[in-house]
């Protein structure tokens, strides 16, 4: 009998969802950027040597020993840890924001809470109203969902209402996204009058509104604003996320969500599916961190250091950038958000910037609509001040700056 070797098939493909969905420059910059020489303003990351080290190491010492330890190692609620909700909701009560423990479903990081957001609201074909330009990763997740992205107009005091007035009734949104403070990657903060407009707007359709507010606390300058979700408008229709990452530990990967009961028992059939619970163990040392350390104290040192590397680099900018550039002055956060003069576009000048061991990240991605070319997002809280004003002198060069 005759042997013949199988027929070569191509590979299965893929779903058709994944169409149109792009990585992550971020996430592909922070490979390209990895190299300790370089000088890095592109990934929005916490500075690693202000993490609270002792105070983690404690906290899963703690969560490990004890008669509790081996329960902290088994599978739990798909809500989340009841002590972490219990803390989280005593620290969200306090920031003006009145939440009980029930409300909240803990996330693994607020990236997940978006993808569930989208699982449980999101048919193919459903709109979502976001400012322009707006957080990356929340693109995807819309795109992944099959939603069709609609732009809001923003200037420097957040998302304009007018112009949600316009898209909330032409679009029909099936709901709206918003940072209202410190947005990435503008940095921009959505005023206290701007606030209570866009939920009244909200209010006046059927539509969920979405607050993410991983930046909300690393304030440098001014008084604190009151959560967009805490207006009374759209007490029955706002979801608000919350996050560990940056005042806390990115890598445990640890975010909440605060939404209606309703809504809020959805996302729990949504995360079942996902991956049935974050992890035990690092909810548990982050309740014990909440419980015995001074988070609010650590949030003051970020905040007087972050605030001194946001100095740095806008003392360092006039220099670093072509004449006729603006750019943001944030009150707090972790972006600046330049933009460079003419018809450049900065995606064009990213090779020239590597070479010189320097990164940024071009703001075309960041746009839901056409995209402005000639906008970058700087990130100044991984270096600290002399890091940042020699970044800025390598960057020069290559964004067409004068020097001298």
């Amino acid at each position: 009998m005759t042997q013949t070797s199988p027929r070569p098939t191509s590979a299965p493909p893929l779903a058709r969802r994944l169409d149109g969905v792009a990585s992550s420059p971020v996430r592909d910059l922070l490979a390209l950027a990895s190299r300790p020489e370089v000088v890095s303003f592109a990934g929005g990351l916490p500075a690693p040597e202000l993490f609270d080290l002792d105070g983690v190491r404690a906290a899963f010492d703690a969560v490990l020993s004890g008669p509790r330890a081996r329960q902290h190692l088994q599978y739990a609620p798909t809500e989340g840890d009841a002590d972490l909700r219990e803390l989280l909701a005593a620290r969200l009560t306090g920031r003006g924001l009145p939440t009980g423990a029930s409300d909240l479903l803990v996330t693994t990081g607020s990236q997940q809470a978006l993808a569930l957001l989208a699982t449980a609201l999101l048919d193919p074909g459903d709109v979502v109203a976001v400012e322009e330009p707006t957080y990356l990763a929340a693109l995807q997740g819309f795109a992944l969902a099959g939603a069709r992205v609609v732009p809001v107009a923003s200037d420097d005091d957040g998302v304009v209402p007018a112009d949600l007035a316009r898209v909330l009734e032409e679009e029909r949104p099936r709901l709206v996204y918003l940072v209202p403070t410190f947005a990435n990657p503008t940095g921009r903060t959505l005023s206290a009058a701007r606030r209570a407009e866009v939920a009244a707007l909200v209010a006046e359709h059927p539509t969920w509104l979405v607050e993410d507010d991983p930046y909300g606390e690393l304030r440098f300058r001014g008084a604190p604003l009151r959560a967009l979700a805490a207006e009374p408008a759209v007490a029955d229709r706002a979801v608000y996320l919350g996050s560990f990452s940056k005042v806390g530990v990115p890598g445990m990967r640890l975010g909440w969500l605060r939404a209606p009961a309703a809504l809020r028992r959805a996302l729990v059939v949504a995360k079942q599916a996902a991956d049935l619970h974050t992890s035990t163990v690092d909810q548990a040392a982050a309740a014990a961190y909440l419980a015995e350390s001074d988070l609010d104290a650590h949030v003051t040192r970020l905040c007087s250091e972050y605030g001194r590397r946001r100095d740095a680099m806008l003392a360092a900018l006039p220099g670093a950038l072509p004449e006729g550039s603006s750019w943001s002055d944030p009150d707090g956060g972790m972006f600046v958000w330049a933009r460079l003069p003419g018809g450049t576009d900065t995606a064009a000048l990213l090779a020239g910037a590597l070479e010189r061991d320097v990164a940024f990240v071009p703001g075309a991605p960041f746009f839901a609509g056409a995209p402005d070319r000639a906008t970058l997002r700087l990130s100044f809280t991984t270096n600290p001040p002399e890091r940042i004003a020699e970044g800025l002198r390598r960057l020069a060069p290559a964004l067409g700056a004068t020097t001298t």
